[in-house]
């Protein structure tokens, strides 16, 4: 990844006397004699790119008015301070230009070229502003990547943060490639049976949680490439709010969608800023050939990681549920970028879409089938009766017969036909084909309990050594059970 410097120059003329329409043609008509190819024309000012043989790599101009004040920001990319002199001059000749144009054309020429202006769709809506008049010089180190600066302030605090929960996984025996279940669920992930029995904060850590180092750097850099495209035009609120809705979103598809697995990852929240950045780009709010070129670069980005993620193993209904969310975020927040002057209309329109997001995931959580959530509940009274129909094996070697005998019939007998009610119940249920391949599984090992029992009755009565041969062959058969199911032997 190539950094460089921008070299820009800044300068500030006066406007006054002329209406903002009539700035807008004044400047339009300076900057075309000039042979400058303008790109980009909104309320308040142009982008145009600097025709000037004296720049030697590619320049551009930033004009706006505001009461006025105008300014004009020259800049290009280049390690040159050499460039800084060429983008001088490039300014000193546009409003040597501009005030000749304002002066030589009478209101009713202005008047009616801004007219055929608008009819022809030429001016976008929005403002330029000043951030992008003057921008800050780019760093040419990758640790300047995680600091936060005006304008790219939330996007490395978010990197930040994940790679902080990461280290600290690792650093506490969490595998960095591979990161077991166990780890996952203790640190966060997005589980149905935990996130529904209660623990609905799992929406929200799964975002900053990684399964692998691989997956970890994948996200971030996704995270930082949009996030510098897109948090300028957003501001730091707006930017944030829309991250962790979309976040929260996609964790509550893969949570309706998958019954039985441990989520977790920032995709589906950063699929959620790439949505919004499509809703922006097909809104009328970025230069028209500006839109274009990251039109394709952001659809080729979803249109690979959707088909990527049919290959199994990948989330898919997360990244679903962050891009259709940022979707409709985007869209509901045209208004209010529209109008960044209006602070009403933007803290308004972040409160509603907050209400209407959270709401609907309210809405989808408490609809989503909660069998697993039952099932899991289930198992944990399986667990516990088990662990009671174990202790017999606890016992010391010269426990009398008596109390064996009476163990196994008031005690193991009666917690391994619980447990076949158990069985029984979660066997209605609407679980995954999985689950139900593993309660036949648990059936037939309760069954073998139970058969167990009632031999090793017969063999404390009569000490037969045929007894003992039947009870060494149903003990095989539960260890490969066992193993099966990935139960702890007694």
């Amino acid at each position: 990844m190539a950094f460089g410097f921008h070299r820009h120059y800044l300068e500030s003329f006066s406007s006054e006397g002329l209406s903002q329409e009539q700035f807008l043609v004044a400047a339009i008509e300076a900057a075309s004699t000039l042979q400058w190819r303008i790109k980009y024309v909104c309320e308040n000012g142009i982008i145009a790119e600097i025709a000037d043989v004296n720049n030697s790599v590619p320049a551009e101009a930033v004009i706006k008015t505001e009461e006025g004040a105008a300014k004009i920001g020259c800049f290009s990319a280049n390690g040159k301070f050499s460039e800084r002199r060429n983008n001088k001059r490039s300014a000193g000749a546009f409003v040597s230009l501009f005030n000749e144009k304002r002066n030589q054309m009478p209101s009713e020429e202005l008047a009616a070229k801004y007219s055929y202006l608008r009819e022809h769709n030429f001016i976008n809506a929005g403002n330029l502003t000043d951030q992008q008049l003057s921008p800050k010089d780019q760093y040419p180190g990758i640790i300047d990547l995680f600091i936060p600066r005006k304008d790219y302030f939330i996007t490395p605090l978010l990197i930040d943060a994940n790679l902080l929960v990461f280290l600290i996984m690792a650093l506490t025996g969490v595998s960095i490639m591979e990161p077991d279940s166990a780890s996952l669920l203790k640190w966060g992930g997005n589980f149905r049976p935990a996130t529904m029995d209660g623990e609905w904060w799992r929406l929200f850590t799964c975002i900053f949680l990684h399964i692998g180092v691989i997956h970890l750097l994948m996200n971030m850099y996704a995270l930082f490439f949009i996030g510098l495209l897109l948090e300028p035009h957003l501001g730091r609120l707006r930017y944030l709010s829309a991250y962790l809705l979309t976040g929260i979103a996609a964790s509550t598809a893969s949570l309706w969608w998958h019954a039985d697995t441990i989520s977790a990852g920032a995709s589906g929240a950063v699929f959620g800023m790439y949505g919004f950045f499509l809703a922006m780009l097909t809104g009328n709010l970025i230069e028209k050939k500006t839109r274009r070129a990251l039109l394709l670069s952001i659809l080729f980005f979803v249109s690979y990681n959707l088909a990527n993620g049919l290959k199994g193993g990948i989330d898919n209904a997360a990244h679903i549920g962050g891009l259709v969310s940022g979707i409709i975020i985007g869209y509901a927040s045209m208004p209010a970028l529209k109008k960044p002057g209006s602070a009403r209309l933007k803290y308004g329109t972040l409160l509603i879409i907050s209400i209407l997001v959270l709401g609907s995931c309210l809405v989808i959580c408490k609809n989503t089938p909660d069998d697993i959530v039952k099932y899991y509940a289930e198992m944990n009274l399986f667990d516990a009766n088990e662990k009671q129909a174990l202790t017999i094996y606890a016992l010391p070697p010269d426990t009398p017969k008596e109390m064996l005998e009476a163990e196994i019939k008031n005690k193991d007998i009666i917690y391994w036909k619980k447990n076949l009610l158990l069985l029984d119940t979660v066997a209605h249920l609407r679980l995954p084909a999985a689950l139900l391949e593993r309660n036949t599984r648990l059936i037939n090992y309760c069954e073998l309990r139970i058969e167990t029992c009632y031999i090793l009755l017969e063999y404390l009565k009569n000490n037969d050594a045929e007894q003992k041969k039947l009870l060494d062959e149903y003990n095989f058969q539960i260890r490969r059970i066992i193993d099966t199911l990935g139960k702890k032997p007694e």
